[in-house]
C-alpha cells in the first residue's frame, strides 16, 4: 500500500514507500472513553506502585537482617536474571500471547510477595529467603516487561497509540512517585510484613483488572499466539532480531533509542551526583534537577494525550532527540542551580515527547507476530544494557573529570539522532490519529 510503512513478518519486510510514510491507520474511540484501555492503564499503574513498595520493603527487610554489603547484594540480585532473560521474555510473549504472559506474571508476583509477607509476619526472613524472592521477581519481570509493552497495539486503535503512550508515561510518573511513600506508611504501621502485604494486594488488584482487559477488534489484526511454532526459542529470538535489523523504520529507531539510553543513563544518575558535589549544590540540588526532569516528563505525557496529532512524527522525534541530547549536555555547563533546573524541565519535556513518538512509531509499524520481541529489545536497552555505562562513566570521570565525560555521553545520545536522521523511513514517517 503506497504511502504506508509495512511490516510483513519477515526480516526486512518493513519498508517506507512514497514521499511520506504513514505509520498506522484506523480510528477508534478516544482512550479517555475506552474502558478497556483505562482498565489496562489502572492495572499497569497499580503494578508500578506495587513494584515501588516491594523494592523499598525488600531493602528495609534486608537491612534488618544483614550488613550493608548483603543489603546491596539483595537489592541487585534481581537485576541479573531480568537483564539476562529480557530478550527471552519477548519470545515467550510472542509464543503464548502478551495478555496471558502479563496475567501469569502478575499472578506469580502476587503469590510470591504474599508468601513473603506471611513469612515476615511470623518470623524475620533470612537472607536466603530475600535473595530467592529477588531472583524470582527478576525472572518474572523479564517476562512481564516485554509483554506489557506489547499490549497497547492489541487493545487500542493505531490512531490512539500516541495517546496511550502519554497515559502510560503518566502512570509511570504516578507509580514511581507513589510507591516509596506508600511503602513508608505501611512499614511505619506494620513493618516490612505490612509493606509486602500492601505490595501483594496491589499486584492482586492489577491481576483482577488485567483479567478484564480484552483484545480490541478495532485495534487491527492481532497475531494469534504461536503455540505450535516449529522454531526453537533461540530461532525465534534470532528471527526477531533479524526482523528489527532489516526493518527500514524499526531498526534505526531501536538503534537510536539504544544509543540515547547508553549516552544519558549514567550522566543523569551518577553524573548528576558528581556535578552537584563539584558545584556545591548538594543532595538537594540533585533532587531539584531530577524533580525538574520529572515535571517536564509529566508535561510531555499530558501533551501526548491532548494534542490531536503530530505532523511529520518521525522528523519531530529526531528533532526532540537532538534538543534533548543538547539539553542534557548543557546541564553540566549550567552556571547555577536555577539554570540547571530550568534546563532539566525543558529536557524532560522534549525527551518525553521523543520517547512517546518513538514507541508509537515502532509499535504501529511492527508486525503483530513480533511485538513481544521488539518490545523486549527496547526494554533490554534500558534495563540491561544502559547500566553497563555506569562503571565506564565513573572510571572516565575519575581520569578526565565529570564535565568532558558528561558531554561525551550527550554526544553519544546525539549520535542516536544522527542514526534516525540518516534513515529515510524515519524522516518521512507519519502517525495516523483518530
Amino acid at each position: 500500500m503506497n504511502g504506508n510503512v509495512k511490516g510483513n513478518g519477515e526480516a526486512g519486510g518493513g519498508t517506507a514507500t512514497g514521499a511520506g510514510a504513514r505509520v498506522g491507520a484506523g480510528a477508534g474511540r478516544s482512550v479517555w472513553r475506552d474502558a478497556n484501555v483505562l482498565r489496562w492503564l489502572a492495572a499497569y499503574g497499580s503494578s508500578l506502585v506495587g513494584d515501588g513498595v516491594y523494592f523499598l520493603a525488600l531493602g528495609w527487610a534486608a537491612a534488618q537482617t544483614a550488613g550493608p554489603a548483603e543489603v546491596g547484594l539483595v537489592m541487585a540480585v534481581g537485576a541479573v536474571p531480568r537483564a539476562l532473560l529480557m530478550l527471552g521474555g519477548g519470545v515467550v510473549a510472542d509464543r503464548f500471547g502478551p495478555r496471558l504472559v502479563v496475567i501469569s506474571s502478575d499472578a506469580v508476583r502476587c503469590a510470591v510477595i504474599l508468601g513473603l509477607a506471611l513469612l515476615a509476619a511470623l518470623t524475620s526472613p533470612g537472607l536466603w529467603a530475600l535473595v530467592l524472592v529477588a531472583l524470582v521477581f527478576g525472572v518474572v519481570d523479564a517476562l512481564f516487561m516485554p509483554a506489557v509493552g506489547a499490549l497497547p497495539p492489541r487493545i487500542a486503535a493505531r490512531g490512539q497509540l500516541v495517546r496511550v503512550q502519554g497515559l502510560r508515561s503518566l502512570a509511570e510518573r504516578v507509580g514511581h512517585t507513589a510507591g516509596p511513600p506508600v511503602a513508608g506508611l505501611a512499614m511505619g504501621l506494620g513493618g516490612p510484613a505490612a509493606a509486602f502485604g500492601v505490595a501483594s494486594a496491589l499486584f492482586g488488584l492489577s491481576l483482577v483488572l488485567l483479567l478484564a482487559v480484552r483484545i480490541s477488534p478495532s485495534a487491527g489484526p492481532a497475531a494469534a499466539p504461536d503455540w505450535g511454532s516449529s522454531e526453537t526459542p533461540w530461532q525465534q529470538l534470532r528471527s526477531g532480531i533479524g526482523y528489527i535489523r532489516g526493518h527500514g523504520l524499526i531498526g534505526p529507531l531501536v538503534l537510536s533509542g539504544a544509543l540515547s539510553q547508553l549516552g544519558t543513563s549514567a550522566p543523569m544518575t551518577l553524573g548528576l551526583i558528581l556535578v552537584a558535589g563539584d558545584r556545591g549544590w548538594g543532595p538537594a540540588g540533585v533532587g531539584w534537577i531530577v524533580g525538574g526532569m520529572g515535571v517536564g516528563a509529566a508535561a510531555s505525557a499530558l501533551l501526548l494525550t491532548l494534542i490531536p496529532r503530530f505532523p511529520r512524527a518521525g522528523a519531530v522525534q529526531n528533532l526532540t532527540l537532538i534538543v534533548g541530547s543538547a539539553g542534557i549536555g548543557a546541564l553540566v555547563l549550567a552556571p547555577n542551580l536555577a539554570v540547571a533546573v530550568a534546563l532539566a524541565v525543558l529536557t524532560g519535556l522534549v525527551c518525553g515527547i521523543c520517547g512517546g513518538l518513538a514507541v508509537a512509531l515502532i509499535q504501529t509499524a511492527t508486525d503483530p507476530a513480533y511485538l513481544g520481541r521488539v518490545s523486549s529489545v527496547m526494554a533490554f536497552t534500558a534495563v540491561g544494557l544502559a547500566p553497563l555505562a555506569y562503571p565506564v562513566f565513573g572510571f572516565a570521570a575519575g581520569l578526565w573529570g565529570v564535565t568532558p565525560v558528561f558531554l561525551a555521553g550527550a554526544a553519544v545520545s546525539m549520535a542516536g539522532a544522527i542514526v534516525g536522521t540518516c534513515a529515510p523511513a524515519v524522516r518521512r514517517a507519519e502517525l495516523a490519529f483518530a
